[in-house]
């Protein structure tokens, strides 16, 4: 398998994960007091931006080739750590 296929499949499974786990932390939340409602609503919204960031990296790295597909890989890695980092403070939250 072509190392850039071997990466999309990673990512997308990843992607994947991180979308059950912001899907599980939005259950959370509706669950919880009002007053976290409020204060979760912004960190929820940030997460479904992340989120839908790195599906749009994920398609551009799709499309990328050569040179390009290299940039696109190191953005796509940056927009990457932020979701990871965005859902694990959030799961810390709400343990």
């Amino acid at each position: 398998m072509e190392v850039k296929d071997a990466y999309k499949k990673k990512m997308e499974a990843q992607l994947k994960e991180w979308g059950a786990q912001i899907d599980l932390l939005e259950a959370k939340i509706e669950n919880a007091s009002a007053d976290m409602k409020v204060k979760s609503t912004s960190m929820l919204h940030d997460l479904r931006k992340k989120q839908h960031e790195a599906s749009a990296k994920l398609k551009e790295l799709e499309k990328s080739s050569g040179a390009a597909w290299d940039e696109v890989k190191k953005t796509a890695e940056n927009v990457w750590d932020e979701l990871k980092k965005g859902v694990a403070e959030a799961h810390s939250k709400f343990k």
